[in-house]
């Protein structure tokens, strides 16, 4: 099996491209690099690759420029905005932006609500962290609709194989820091649309817990399922990202008013003594491929070996909380898009529709028992989480699927995936990559973890990425493309 993708000699212009916001944070520091310059060279790579991956749903390269020499005077005169200042990061089109359209990728949302709106809590710290904010990402429609070909929107497609998708909803978040378009960027997880795009393009992408991050100028999917979080490479970038977007805002009703840890400080790079639960059920499952299944197996090799304690133990309640998550999620989608579904309906992408008009077929009493089911399985973990640091998991047991043959409805996954379990808790979990099969398509590793205990999880993954190279694997595709 395929560990780590063979790829063929970086060119000098390739070489001088960080992949990560850490190497390139340390560069502008340095010398060796100015934002503008780094900004320069993923518009570069946008304007080569984009018209394949479908990445950009709007691009602000004039703005992006302005802020990029902005942050380069900055930091030349000694002012220091932190990890993020200079960085080029992506927005995904489902969160307001002050210089830019929001679409949802859909031709529903009304086009005042970006001007209503303004730049999001999120968009407007990074912003304030000197973040270069290079444009909008596609999305599935309102986050939950499969690629539509017949509404217009870019078909994301995976750098890793052009065939095959990036997963959604975050699909170009996922894309394109895989390609290197952007180093960083946000997406957003309802019920895995983080998460699963971040396995599936083999990068790093954090759902921390709900309430953390505030949503407020997010186009909302599942009210109390909704996560807004960032997507990079590596956990230690993440790390970076959360700790700049997390915390109280009083427009979000959700946002927790708790202090926000150092996530950079506690990457300690040791798991010596941490105590990890395994759930290696899918495994079993008729559908697992068989290298994630070795990938998995492996991971927890590697934490065993670094000094975790590890327990093999079965998640209670599974099967019924990803039933939870993915019929509540609708059922609170419903009640947003009921008005533009009876006025708009063939506006609407097909599978959006059906996702969203199946969810009235749930009545008061299913919905009401879904938030005990939530309530029950509370309970179970915080006993679970008494015993245990950690619960690691395959994120997905299958790569990354054909484009032509997906279906119209995300609940075909289900038993494939365990991302949405967390989501009917609001627990924090991140996929990191753990490889590539023998045909080059990634796999991801998730691990969850204690209410407001992302740094744990940032600590397990960033050892993780310290003790293998998954994470910095490339696409063949993009590499040849720009040799």
């Amino acid at each position: 099996m395929t560990m780590l993708q063979k790829s063929p000699a970086r060119s000098a212009a390739q070489d001088a491209l960080p992949l990560t916001i850490s190497a390139a944070a340390a560069a502008l520091r340095d010398g060796s690099l100015t934002s503008a310059g780094l900004l320069r060279a993923v518009q570069a790579r946008a304007d080569a690759l984009d018209g394949t991956l479908g990445v950009y749903l709007h691009r602000l390269d004039d703005n992006a420029l302005a802020a990029a020499a902005k942050a380069d005077e900055e930091l030349a005169a000694g002012v220091d905005k932190g990890p993020l200042h200079g960085i080029p990061i992506g927005i995904k089109d489902i969160i307001s932006t002050a210089d830019a359209p929001s679409t949802a990728q859909s031709l529903i949302l009304r086009p005042e609500f970006g001007a209503e709106h303004g730049d999001a809590p999120v968009v407007a710290r990074l912003r304030a962290a000197g973040a270069v904010i290079t444009g909008k990402l596609t999305t599935s429609e309102y986050a939950c609709g499969m690629p539509d070909d017949s509404k217009g929107f870019p078909r994301p497609r995976n750098p890793f194989n052009l065939d095959h998708w990036t997963g959604g909803s975050s699909a170009g978040s996922g894309g394109g820091l895989a390609s290197g378009l952007v180093l960083g960027a946000l997406g957003t997880d309802t019920g895995g649309s983080i998460r699963l795009p971040a396995a599936w393009c083999g990068i790093s992408g954090m759902k921390q817990t709900f309430g953390r991050v505030p949503k407020s100028g997010c186009v909302p999917l599942g009210f109390s399922y909704d996560h807004i979080g960032p997507m990079t490479r590596s956990a230690r970038d993440a790390a970076a990202m959360l700790a700049v977007i997390a915390g109280y805002d009083e427009s979000d009703a959700c946002s927790a008013d708790r202090p926000v840890d150092d996530y950079l400080a506690a990457l300690t790079g040791s798991v010596e003594g941490l105590r990890i639960a395994v759930d290696l059920t899918a495994l079993s499952h008729p559908a697992c491929h068989p290298d994630i299944a070795a990938l998995t197996l492996a991971a927890v090799d590697c934490f065993r070996d670094a000094g975790a304690e590890i327990t093999e133990i079965t998640l209670p309640l599974a099967a019924e909380l990803q039933t939870v998550t993915m019929s509540g999620l609708f059922a609170e989608a419903l009640a947003y898009h009921r008005k533009d579904l009876q006025a708009r309906w063939l506006d609407y992408g097909r599978s959006a529709r059906r996702l969203l008009t199946s969810a009235a077929m749930i009545t008061g009493a299913d919905y009401v028992q879904m938030q005990r089911v939530r309530r029950v399985a509370l309970r179970h973990l915080t006993e679970l989480f008494g015993r245990h640091d950690l619960v690691l998991q395959p994120t997905t047991i299958l790569p990354a699927p054909r484009g032509d043959e997906l279906a119209l409805d995300y609940r075909s996954l289900s038993g494939t995936v365990a991302t949405g379990y967390w989501n009917a808790v609001g627990y924090p979990s991140m996929s990191i990559p753990m490889g590539l099969t023998s045909s080059g398509l990634p796999a991801g590793l998730l691990l969850s973890g204690r209410p407001f205990d992302e740094a744990t999880v940032f600590r397990a993954a960033d050892t993780f990425q310290s003790l293998t190279s998954h994470h910095l694997a490339e696409s063949l595709f993009v590499l040849e493309s720009l040799r």
